[in-house]
């Protein structure tokens, strides 16, 4: 979920919003968006998706081999 953190702050801080102006925008609830950026992962994936779709992204399941975030 790491990844996932460090997008979303950063997308977000390149949009110049804060936490409690994405929030509102994405339509979602401001913890969700605290939760999303500390990594946190007992996440709502549902609400994930909803979020990353903000910048045109899905949670979609890929294959370790092709995953070049995998350590």
């Amino acid at each position: 979920m790491n990844h996932i953190a460090e997008f979303v702050k950063t997308r977000r801080k390149q949009l110049g919003m804060t936490q409690e102006e994405f929030a509102e925008k994405a339509g979602v609830a401001l913890t969700v968006i605290r939760k999303i950026e500390q990594g946190k992962e007992n996440l709502n994936l549902s609400k994930v998706n909803h979020v990353l779709t903000m910048f045109g992204h899905i949670l979609a399941p890929i294959s370790e081999k092709d995953n070049k975030l995998v350590k």
